[in-house]
């Protein structure tokens, strides 16, 4: 039960009422009404601008209309009190009943309460992680596979048929570079002295292995060969060791994908030149020469003719090359090329998670999308800032055995999956993320995962109380649906009611909006309400959620505890963490 959608529901069924009385006019447009929280929690439950939106319409004033339509919502049996404000806000104030008939809808569904069907089957396509296979993944990755991850799974809770991708970036000469490492590496293995690696080379400890699997497989036989003849092979055995490293890494963080697509594979498949011939028929491919930008040069401008797409007619500041000056493709064309194959996979709904650094590349591949899909596909870019790591406030100074990072998983193996997951989530993907090593281990209001993770553990707690307390009590689920839930009556059980009550809208909103930061922001509200009821509680022996003398009391506030246990299990399901059932030091 989403109880702002259900209102926004009842609402326009009364404009549907004053249309058919005439007292508002036929065709009158009320998809621009919203129900949200007040801003103020004192001013009701609820908060509509409906009056707002359909005075103008209707020909009268918002206060005038906001009065009619309250006169109308007051006699609604779910409703206690209806005010209007301001210029026409009307605020909606729900009677118990109504509180008491949502938490047995959550004993009734569960861990599945919140799920919504917004999606309606859609397929989205949430491409996240995408690390070129030249090294293991390190902790600026583990943001963006966390955002994607999360991303996908709230929006498959919100009905989309999501698919999980991985794009691997095998087509450039990083790849070639990758090849020659390992080149190195194995003819280590086969006991050449290779000295310092060269510059421009990979010298990470993690190629070792790479080359050992070579020399194992193929013995000598590359060791005397010209580089044309050994470079593709070891390209190839390279960026299927790397991959497997990667997958291996992911599953570390509980991290699995659907789909991997390659960028060499699309190349040789044409998909590139089928792109360059689709904007080329319609006129936005041209050869030209690109005025020097203002201030510092791209990487990808050169004072020559080049073949170039028509960007900026679909938004972006300059028009873009397509190829460079060896006739091979940039970038950008791959690009270009691999959003179109999405496109004609079915995908129309495209969201791609990318580190900051690729910021200044957003509104070109914006616009390719745009022209290549005739506006039919719509790209969402989520950027993750950096991730600084920290030990009690200080850079850490854990092993880089991988070269000049901490990988991913160093990471995990110091602090679990389970908190990578969480904290990652604790900013926004745009805002910079600080992750204290120290700071995650403690067992404080102030390690968000901890106080989370506290709040799903003391609702076993309590419920182990309960049974010691009434041996011969049902206090399963299904039992406490038929528990006298009047009997919850105090401000704080109705307040902790009211953010159960958010946790629907919250899914979908977030769903909405791809920021799925969205959800670890509600759990912890909803841990710190739980708490605090806890904590009410111990100053008032009457508000405790066990009353040994009072069988039906426990019973009423073990229906609430357990409706808070599905919703924090069920949202750190959504984020990927294990919810425990019991904390130790």
């Amino acid at each position: 039960m989403n109880v702002f959608s259900n209102f926004l529901d009842v609402i326009k069924t009364k404009i549907e009422l004053l249309v058919a009385d005439g007292t508002l006019p036929e065709g009158i447009d009320g998809a621009r009404v919203s129900v949200e929280p007040p801003r103020d929690p004192t001013h009701g439950d609820l908060a509509t601008n409906v009056a707002m939106v359909l005075a103008k319409p209707a020909g009268l004033k918002p206060r005038d209309l906001a009065e009619l339509l309250a006169e109308n919502l007051r006699g609604h049996e779910s409703v206690d009190a209806v005010n209007v404000a301001g210029p026409g806000f009307i605020n909606l104030r729900l009677n118990q009943d109504y509180w008491h008939d949502l938490l047995r809808e959550i004993l009734a569904t569960s861990e599945t309460y919140g799920q919504s069907d917004i999606g309606q089957g859609r397929p989205v396509n949430v491409e996240y992680v995408s690390a070129n296979p030249t090294g293991p993944l390190h902790v600026g990755h583990a943001r963006g596979a966390v955002v994607g991850d999360v991303l996908a799974a709230l929006l498959a809770k919100s009905g989309f048929a999501v698919t999980r991708e991985y794009y691997i970036n095998d087509g450039g000469s990083q790849v070639d570079m990758l090849a020659r490492s390992v080149n190195l590496r194995y003819r280590e293995a086969l006991g050449e002295n290779i000295q310092e690696i060269p510059e421009g080379l990979y010298p990470g400890d993690y190629l070792i292995p790479v080359g050992q699997a070579m020399a194992a497989r193929d013995g000598d036989k590359w060791k005397s060969m010209d580089e044309a003849d050994w470079l593709p092979v070891f390209r190839a055995f390279a960026v299927d060791a790397m991959m497997d490293r990667i997958r291996e890494d992911l599953a570390v963080l509980d991290i699995r994908h659907d789909v991997f697509s390659s960028e060499r594979a699309l190349v040789e498949a044409g998909v590139v030149e089928a792109a360059l011939h689709s904007l080329t028929a319609e006129s936005l491919i041209y050869e030209g020469v690109l005025e020097p930008p203002k201030g510092k040069l791209p990487d990808d401008w050169e004072e020559r003719p080049q073949v170039l797409f028509r960007a900026s007619d679909f938004g972006d500041d300059t028009d873009r090359p397509m190829k460079k000056a060896d006739g091979s493709w940039t970038y950008f064309a791959s690009d270009l090329a691999y959003h179109q194959d999405k496109f004609r996979r079915g995908f129309r709904s495209l969201i791609d998670v990318w580190g900051a650094d690729h910021g200044g590349y957003v509104k070109r591949v914006a616009a390719g999308v745009r022209a290549l899909t005739g506006g039919a596909a719509e790209i969402d870019v989520k950027l993750c800032q950096m991730v600084r790591l920290l030990e009690d406030g200080e850079p850490a100074k854990m092993s880089k055995r991988s070269g000049n990072f901490v990988t991913l998983r160093d990471l995990a193996n110091a602090v679990g999956k389970d908190v990578i997951r969480f904290i990652m989530l604790t900013r926004k993907n745009d805002a910079p993320l600080d992750f204290d090593l120290v700071k995650v281990r403690e067992q404080s209001r102030d390690n968000p995962v901890f106080y989370v993770q506290y709040a799903h553990a003391r609702t076993h707690s309590v419920a182990k109380m309960a049974e010691e307390a009434f041996k011969d009590t049902d206090f399963t689920v299904s039992a406490l649906r038929e528990a006298d839930l009047t009997r919850l009556t105090d401000s704080d059980e109705l307040a902790l009611i009211r953010v159960l009550a958010a946790w629907p809208r919250t899914v979908e909103g977030a769903a909405e909006a791809h920021e799925p930061h969205r959800l670890a922001f509600y759990l912890y509200d909803l841990a710190a309400a739980f708490h605090a009821l806890w904590s009410k509680a111990r100053g008032e022996p009457s508000l405790r959620f066990v009353v040994a003398e009072d069988e039906d009391m426990t019973r009423a506030r073990m229906a609430l505890v357990l409706s808070v246990r599905a919703v924090l299990a069920s949202g750190l399901a959504i984020i990927g963490v294990t919810p425990v059932d019991e904390l130790r030091e």
